[in-house]
């Protein structure tokens, strides 16, 4: 991963490093402090608890989501729109991998944590964006599995050989796919 600049965010990346190695509930500010050669109280000045820290990641990664949520409701509801929305999801994931890593490792401790409920609430906003009104169970569920199809490429792909941004091209064309005919009503198999 690479380090950012400031203290506050190295401070996060050591710690979401750490998160994903060994647990977040097995990790102490005691060893991220030590891992950024730094004092606790250093560490104190910028988070006070590992809860602090995870909440400042959450808010930081996924900003870009939230900045999409904002920028989708003020767009029309064409098909056009939702094949952007999905666009930037995809690039707001590529640049939160790391966030997302951490949560698909730690998910009992993201259920416990606030972090783990704003998470669900911009999964539903983004589901309601690319829905279809008065769709189909079925086209409902494909704009569901678009979603879950862009976070389960991320992991499902990320030791697969390849060029990491053709995987996510690849992810980012089934996720439209699914979605595109979801919203033209193409809907061919029937049981």
């Amino acid at each position: 991963m690479m380090a950012r600049g400031n203290t506050r965010q190295r401070i996060q990346d050591v710690a979401l490093e750490l998160f994903a190695e060994q647990g977040y509930e097995k990790t102490s500010l005691r060893e991220i402090a030590e891992k950024l050669d730094v004092t606790k109280a250093a560490l104190y000045y910028h988070f006070k608890t590992k809860e602090d820290i995870l909440i400042s990641l959450f808010r930081d990664l996924t900003a870009p989501i939230d900045e999409l949520i904002v920028w989708a409701r003020e767009q029309p509801r064409t098909l056009e729109t939702k094949q952007e929305i999905l666009s930037r999801y995809s690039n707001a994931l590529d640049s939160a991998s790391p966030l997302f890593r951490f949560m698909q490792e730690n998910q009992g401790t993201v259920r416990e944590l606030s972090v783990g409920e704003n998470f669900k609430d911009r999964m539903l906003a983004l589901r309601d964006l690319i829905n279809v009104p008065d769709a189909s169970l079925a086209d409902q569920v494909r704009c569901m599995s678009a979603l879950f199809t862009m976070h389960a490429g991320m992991f499902a792909l990320k030791d697969a050989k390849g060029d990491p941004e053709e995987k996510r091209k690849a992810v980012l064309e089934v996720a439209t796919e699914l979605m595109s005919q979801a919203h033209t009503g193409m809907s061919t198999v029937t049981p």
